[in-house]
């Protein structure tokens, strides 16, 4: 029963049935097939405005390749401290800015401080010595397992704009913050200040198939060029199409990150009623992040559940469901930490 990440499961059947069906045939390459154009348009429908949409294989080249576009070398790209571009990207951000650096600010929750990126987005300007804050970066969902709300967004964005930063979204979850907060793609992005969004299908039951979505039409003119030196520019590009066009179709994307928080809810709800375990972070999307009483995340361990421990504070563990979560394994899990807890079965 693995709670570690919604890395380490599959892809949804229809998502898998859908690539069986793109690989009959022949197609033009390189995105010039009717499907990659269906997808781009797709896209800007549901994000109520002309963008320019480049699909991807990973979050690492969508976040990394989005970044490359707003911001000088001689940049500053400001980020949370527990950000994955600051984190977990070995670098590639830094590579394809050709040099820019990422400067970690502070926040509570996985979430930027807005008091602390306006000191660093001032600090300076202007100054032939000193790296240019140019583009700044927000995680939806964060690192914690919090959601910012659109008013969150739009005051830190605000901030952006205040000093001339270009705003990126760091979406790799973010159909799980969309139905969290109930709103539309349109005013989780654009509409709330974002340039550029990294959105993000294959934690959320893609095979592997992520969009870089423009909004700011000046940026988007050298992305097809950075894409295939990158090298993802893929030949057969209606294979990463027609994922996206299934996760797309009849909302399968909202119904996936509906689960995958319902799965969550319902994992915070049964360890909260365990008086020896805490939560020092909101539980909003798919990751929970409970503190756990001496011994337990080993026992569980030793149960045969999957999850993350180590890495954050003593008795912290990472807890994410996904589109698939068995709610037989959620309840088995609730049921084991009660028994080790001392509460029975």
């Amino acid at each position: 029963m693995n709670f570690a990440s919604d890395n380490t499961t599959g892809a949804s059947p229809e998502v898998l049935d859908a690539l069986i069906a793109a690989n009959a045939g022949a197609q033009p390459g390189y995105g010039n097939d009717a499907l990659t154009q269906s997808v781009e348009r797709r896209l800007c429908e549901i994000f109520e405005t002309d963008a320019s949409v480049f699909l991807v294989a990973t979050g690492t080249a969508a976040n990394s390749l989005a970044l490359s576009v707003m911001t000088p070398s001689y940049g500053a790209v400001l980020c949370h401290w527990s950000s994955h571009v600051y984190e977990d990207e070995c670098g590639a951000p830094e590579f394809f800015t050709g040099g820019a650096r990422l400067i970690p600010v502070g926040g509570e929750n996985g979430k930027l401080d807005a008091g602390e990126l306006d000191e660093k987005a001032r600090h300076g300007q202007g100054d032939v010595h000193m790296l240019q804050p140019s583009a700044m970066t927000l995680t939806q969902v964060g690192e914690m397992g919090t959601v910012y709300s659109l008013d969150e967004i739009a005051t830190l964005t605000e901030i952006g704009r205040r000093h001339g930063l270009k705003v990126h979204m760091d979406g790799a979850r973010f159909a799980n913050a969309l139905v969290a907060l109930g709103c539309s793609p349109a005013e989780m992005s654009w509409k709330a200040g974002v340039d550029v969004l990294s959105f993000g299908a294959t934690k959320n039951g893609a095979l592997g198939v992520e969009a870089v979505i423009i909004f700011d039409p000046a940026l988007a003119e050298s992305f097809a060029f950075r894409r295939k030196r990158a090298g993802h520019l893929f030949s057969k590009m209606r294979l990463l199409s027609a994922q996206m066009a299934t996760y797309l179709e009849n909302d399968l994307w909202l119904r996936n990150a509906r689960h995958a928080n319902a799965m969550a809810a319902e994992l915070h709800k049964g360890l909260a009623q365990i008086n020896s375990v805490r939560f020092p972070f909101s539980a909003d999307a798919n990751m929970l992040f409970p503190e756990l009483p001496a011994g337990m995340a080993d026992a569980l361990h030793a149960d045969g559940f999957q999850f993350y421990d180590n890495r954050w504070a003593p008795g912290i563990v990472r807890l994410v469901t996904a589109f698939n979560t068995d709610e037989n394994d959620v309840e088995a899990l609730i049921a084991a930490a009660r028994r080790h807890a001392g509460g029975g079965d």
